[in-house]
């Protein structure tokens, strides 16, 4: 266990952090599974505005440096592709 008191902070404050990164990847994947449901679903409309919602989460993930951009723009290329097969 961490000794000094600066090592205590970063121990809590690393655990904040871990804390809001998986939240914000929990957000992003859910966002990428209602187009994904949308679409297996055969609803057009729904799975456009569901992606419309996704694209900023997407993309703020990645600005963040929890994906890597070119994953944000694999994610993305992948879900319209989707779209446009429908």
């Amino acid at each position: 266990m961490a000794n000094s008191a600066q090592a205590r902070k970063r121990a809590r404050q690393a655990e904040k952090h871990r804390q809001q990164n998986a939240s914000c990847r929990s957000n992003m994947r859910t966002h990428m599974k209602n187009v994904v449901k949308a679409v297996s679903a055969g609803e057009k409309e729904s799975a456009l505005a569901a992606y419309k919602l996704a694209i900023p989460v997407i993309d703020s993930t990645a600005n963040q440096g929890l994906i890597h951009k070119n994953k944000a723009a694999r994610f993305k290329s992948r879900l319209n592709a989707r779209i446009k097969a429908m």
